[in-house]
């Protein structure tokens, strides 16, 4: 391909049931649960995709989709004078009874859209990690390689290469992938940092034409897994026909040494609360303020956040904590927590390394001590979260590997 000016059309895969954050998972998609207070997991990937100039996207949408497909129509509103859209798009059956059968699958049953667009190129992006990124210098180096396919590579500790797709590339040309390897369990690291892989964060940038041609083939194959990382990929890679983009490279404006190249993959609980506590350091690991690569969601017309009670034995006060709009943190002590709207701290309770999500009232004299608590949650006066273990299991609550106690959806804490 020689066109510098390529028209682009992104596609997300958000169909994904994410049964491993369950409960988070129990009544919604898995780019639909909250994060960071105000966001959505699926509001990191459309950001990107947004800030990198790409207007024409499409999110295909499957598993308990209700909220995720209400959050996209609500919240993401493009110009239709413009030209430009954010839609989603569900599973369809067009080309037969079956749901989607894979992540390969879902576009191919979605290739309406690409004939309809027409495209130069497609970038194709899940929608469940936290990072930043600009993908019109992943296209760039496309254009430039001529190659079908480009897949982003991310570098992760080698004691984590079964965790991931790893990429291994020609020693002679270190943009081209030599092999593929699906979660290996014994793997060379990387020649200038032997304790790091190369992984594949599941963000791929392709020529149409070869595109469709690969989804075709597969579609052809029952034997197929029908996945993008597991049976398109490996079809380029075999062809001599990918290259990799190293994330490394990748250049956001306003980023730090600090949060530069910052990936987390959120798929399990302890993971997901390790990504929230990224947010509160005095100098984050993963920083919301960076007005330069805006995080783009649609919390607006909310009230400010209120401390109340100044007396030393009923002091409403947070530290190291995110507060979104719409808190009330009323003569209660909030620490090292992210706190999401309309969240309501009550006298004398404490609340300390923990994520609430959208109206959780904490009652009087309560303690949530390492918890995940989704939404609108009651917990009694004088109830425990995180105390003891033995109790939160015996009330049917779940406990992570890590420790991390787990509320679900509309449930009541009694003390």
């Amino acid at each position: 391909m020689t066109n510098k000016n390529p028209t682009v059309l992104a596609i997300v895969l958000a169909g994904g049931e994410g049964k491993r954050l369950m409960p988070l998972t129990q009544d919604r998609a898995k780019p639909a649960v909250p994060f960071g207070g105000i966001y959505r997991l699926i509001d990191f990937s459309l950001s990107n995709i947004v800030n990198s100039g790409y207007l024409h996207i499409v999110v295909l949408t499957q598993y308990k989709s209700h909220s995720l497909d209400r959050h996209i129509s609500r919240t993401w509103r493009m110009s239709n004078l413009l030209g430009n859209y954010i839609t989603p798009v569900p599973a369809q059956q067009r080309v037969g009874k079956n749901w989607y059968l894979g992540s390969a699958d879902a576009i191919y049953q979605s290739l309406n859209i690409v004939h309809d667009e027409q495209p130069d190129i497609i970038v194709i992006t899940g929608a469940d990690n936290i990072y930043r990124m600009d993908f019109s210098q992943m296209v760039a180096q496309h254009i430039e390689s001529g190659l079908d396919l480009t897949v982003a590579g991310i570098r992760q500790p080698k004691s984590l290469a079964s965790s991931f797709g790893v990429i291994d590339r020609d020693p002679s040309d270190p943009y081209r992938v030599r092999q593929f390897l699906e979660k290996p369990t014994d793997v060379a690291g990387l020649p200038d940092s032997p304790d790091e892989v190369l992984a594949s964060m599941g963000n791929y940038v392709f020529t149409t034409k070869a595109l469709i041609d690969a989804l075709n083939e597969d579609a052809k194959n029952e034997n197929s897994a029908h996945d993008m990382g597991g049976s398109i990929v490996p079809m380029f890679v075999e062809s001599g026909n990918c290259g990799v983009y190293d994330f490394t490279f990748n250049d956001i404006p306003g980023s730090t040494e600090r949060d530069k190249n910052y990936w987390r993959d959120v798929g399990t609980i302890d993971s997901f609360f390790e990504a929230n506590m990224d947010l509160i350091a005095i100098s984050p690991i993963f920083n919301l303020y960076n007005r330069r690569w805006p995080l783009l969601t649609g919390y607006t017309g909310l009230p400010p956040a209120k401390f109340v009670y100044g007396h030393h034995e009923r002091l409403g006060h947070a530290l190291d904590s995110i507060v979104s709009p719409g808190v009330i943190v009323s003569g209660g002590e909030v620490i090292g927590s992210v706190l999401s709207p309309f969240v309501r701290v009550n006298s004398w309770s404490s609340v300390r390394d923990s994520v609430l999500f959208d109206n959780v009232n904490v009652g009087r004299n309560a303690t949530v001590v390492r918890a995940i608590i989704d939404k609108n949650v009651r917990i009694d006066d004088g109830a425990q979260l995180g105390v003891d273990h033995e109790h939160d299991r015996a009330r049917g609550f779940f406990i992570s590997p890590e420790g991390i106690v787990v509320v679900p959806k509309n449930a009541h804490v009694s003390a």
